[in-house]
């Protein structure tokens, strides 16, 4: 690999080898508290927007994928007039008043047929599995034809199950026939709602509804500063963060001295570059790990730490001309732990010699495993070597993190990962992946509902084939799950852990 190929960026390409990606131990105390394995990007499981997850469950043909379609407003779901066209859950995202959600379709729900072994018995317990995991059931029953003794039997397996019911009372396609639908209160599930999955009509009293069954949503997230797309410029004293920043404004904005440590705030300069305004933040070079400074390099420190908070994007500037050091990987753990797009610049790149370079890919790639996906761009901040290619880096690690896989797509993929390589057995038994769900972006965090918990591993094996599927370079990934255990009358509802 030339130089200049590897001033254009390195690629990652993680194959997995079981055991050979063990998490890098290092130091994680930039905040005054750190974040532990749970808090993986210093925000609570509990605080962080998952989407709920409705349920769309009833016997054959009474119109759930037709209700499907009407809600996420597209003709994704397979429609037919006869029974068993749709067989699997499928995952769709869906919208309403503002408030996001996953919506499950399901098969035809025949109790009767459960125990037969058949392939409408495997897809009755695809329905089952469905509203147990979820967070409401849409229950759909034909209003025409009314409460027939499986949708009798699938309402006593909901009332027992403590999911919250919405029933909805379909093909009422006039007042004429809503009297019809009054009928279905002896399901005991509550009000039923009379709708027209077909041609709309009432839709909007049936979602209003669904949202009432759900979760109180989670706090709404702390916005940043709006304005130009801010950049952070941090790494080891000395690296040459300011003699980047004023190569980059084009004059002498910071001060540069040989001795380190002569910036001790943050600065912060608007500069143009491709097209764009930008703001660059300088920061303080972090000497050690936070708790061990002392003085005016704590305080220095604690300053840095908050300029990376409202930062969206962090360029870790590494002295090429050097061994990569513990105290460079502590930094980068750092921009990823507090989950912001990484961008990493070897400066000083004039200064290393070509048997410098031929040996510094391979020692990176070795150091780096746990940072593969960050664009790398090569520089020099006294000669403005590669400058150009700074930027494309930033936007590439911007798209990666603000990246959204739509619901269908993803699952579509997990299906055919979770078939080629099923997760390993755990005490006796295999977990299952139910589905997933990107919970949000900024950076991207999937969300994988279990039935058992996933070893580290395999949560890793996951992790880098999302990345080769979709991407996200320059952005870290949260993969989290959600176990989903068989619940009873007062069992918990779920449990939710993450990993890196």
């Amino acid at each position: 690999m030339s130089p200049d190929d590897e001033a254009a960026g390195v690629s990652t390409d993680d194959e997995f080898v079981p055991g050979a990606d063990e998490d890098l131990t290092v130091d994680s105390e930039f905040s005054p508290e750190g974040p532990g394995d749970e808090d993986f990007f210093g925000i609570d499981d509990d605080q962080i927007a998952e989407r709920p997850v409705v349920a769309v469950v009833g016997r054959p043909n009474v119109g759930k994928s037709t209700l499907v379609n009407r809600i996420i407003g597209s003709r994704l779901a397979v429609v037919e007039d006869t029974p068993g066209v749709t067989r699997d859950r499928v995952a769709y995202d869906a919208d309403w008043r503002g408030r996001q959600f996953t919506l499950v379709d399901t098969g035809g729900w025949e109790p009767s047929e459960e125990k037969t072994g058949s392939l409408a018995a495997r897809i009755a317990g695809q329905a089952r599995i469905a509203a147990r995991t979820a967070d409401a059931v849409l229950f759909v029953v034909d209003a025409t034809v009314g409460a027939t003794d499986a949708d009798d039997a699938v309402a006593d397996v909901l009332r027992r199950s403590g999911v919250p019911v919405v029933l909805a009372a379909n093909k009422v396609d006039n007042s004429a026939t809503e009297l019809t639908a009054s009928a279905l209160w002896s399901l005991g599930l509550g009000q039923p709602y009379p709708v027209s999955a077909l041609h709309g009509r009432a839709s909007g009293d049936l979602l209003d509804a669904v949202l009432e069954a759900l979760p109180e949503p989670p706090p709404e997230p702390r916005t940043r500063p709006s304005g130009p797309r801010r950049v952070a410029l941090i790494g080891r004293p000395n690296v040459g963060k300011s003699s980047l920043l004023n190569k980059l404004a084009g004059e002498e904005r910071v001060l540069v001295d040989a001795e380190a440590g002569t910036t001790r705030d943050p600065v912060d300069e608007l500069i143009e570059l491709g097209g764009k305004t930008w703001r660059f933040v300088d920061t303080a070079g972090i000497r050690r790990r936070f708790r061990e400074s002392q003085g005016a390099d704590y305080y220095a420190a604690l300053r840095t730490a908050g300029a990376l908070e409202v930062a969206e994007v962090a360029v870790v500037l590494v002295d090429a001309s050097q061994p990569l050091t513990e105290q460079d990987l502590r930094i980068i753990s750092m921009v990823i732990e507090v989950g912001r797009a990484l961008v990493i610049a070897f400066n000083k790149w004039d200064m290393v010699d070509e048997e410098r370079q031929h040996y510094l890919g391979r020692e990176i790639d070795r150091q780096l495993y746990n940072a593969r996906w960050a664009p790398r761009v090569n520089i020099s901040a006294t000669t403005g070597r590669h400058m150009d290619r700074l930027v494309p880096a930033i936007e590439t690690a911007l798209a990666g993190w603000e990246t959204r896989v739509p619901t269908g797509r993803l699952n579509s993929w997990l299906t055919s990962l979770i078939a080629a390589t099923p997760p390993p057995v755990r005490g006796g038994r295999q977990p299952k992946v139910l589905f997933a769900t990107q919970a949000g972006v900024r950076p991207p965090h999937v969300v994988l509902f279990t039935t058992g918990f996933l070893e580290a591993a395999y949560r890793r094996f996951v992790e880098r084939k999302l990345r080769e599927e979709f991407g996200f370079e320059g952005s870290p990934l949260k993969v989290s799950m959600r176990l989903r255990e068989k619940r009873g009358r007062g069992s918990s509802r779920g449990h939710s852990t993450s990993r890196r």
